[in-house]
């Protein structure tokens, strides 16, 4: 569980200061697929990176189950971070000399009690391709390795930072089986920053921003699968 208290972030450039999150209050529960909602600038994707340790706070305490981050020196952070997040980003950042199954034993060494690669080769549907290499695959592939390989350490959550931004719609509703199959079958905990509305269809929690701040925080009563969801 997570939990974000009285969360500020403020960015200076000389004398000029940018409010990027102002007085975020929000838990994430434990196995719960959260979506975060909002436009360019609204500050979701600086919250993705303070919860996740991937920037600092200005103010504010982040807590992850019994341990507060935001007291954490950056090796301490770093050691965090290895040891619990995966992160998936809108850019697959595959190494182009490695083969499919090469860049998923990366993720895999960072972890003392890995997941197994021929099992995630199977989940991702990419078993067959395995000794290929990243130029050789397509955009949605590339993505499913990069999903792949963020499993493969076997996190406790997974941050997701528009995921989909740069693949089409069958291809993003492949990637999205893939989260959706992540939360419920492996029990992880799912973040998404998107800009895409629909994808909030298939989310626990709904978390809209604006201007730095929470706007609004709903429940799906109902969700609905992956492939199911409106588009765009």
């Amino acid at each position: 569980m997570i939990h974000i208290e009285h969360v500020n972030k403020i960015y200076k450039t000389g004398e000029i200061e940018t409010v990027a999150l102002k007085e975020i209050e929000l838990t994430i529960q434990d196995g719960t697929f959260v979506v975060i909602l909002g436009p360019s600038g609204s500050g979701k994707s600086t919250l993705l990176n303070v919860i996740s340790g991937l920037d600092t706070v200005t103010s504010g305490t982040i807590t992850f189950g019994d341990t507060v981050l935001t007291d954490l020196s950056p090796e301490q952070m770093t050691a965090f971070r290895r040891d619990h997040l995966g992160f998936i980003f809108q850019q697959y950042n595959l190494l182009q000399n490695l083969t499919v199954q090469e860049n998923i034993q990366i993720g895999a060494d960072l972890s003392d009690c890995p997941l197994p690669i021929d099992e995630l080769l199977e989940q991702v549907g990419l078993t067959s391709a395995r000794d290929k290499y990243p130029y050789q695959l397509s955009g949605g592939e590339q993505q499913r390795v990069s999903i792949a390989r963020s499993l493969s350490k076997n996190p406790t959550i997974v941050f997701c930072d528009e995921p989909t931004g740069s693949l089409d719609e069958d291809n993003s509703k492949r990637v999205l089986e893939l989260l959706e199959r992540l939360n419920k079958e492996y029990g992880k905990t799912v973040v998404v920053i998107t800009h895409n509305t629909g994808i909030s269809e298939m989310a626990d929690d709904v978390i809209k921003m604006n201007s730095g701040r929470i706007i609004e925080l709903t429940r799906n009563p109902t969700k609905r699968s992956a492939r199911d969801i409106h588009w765009g």
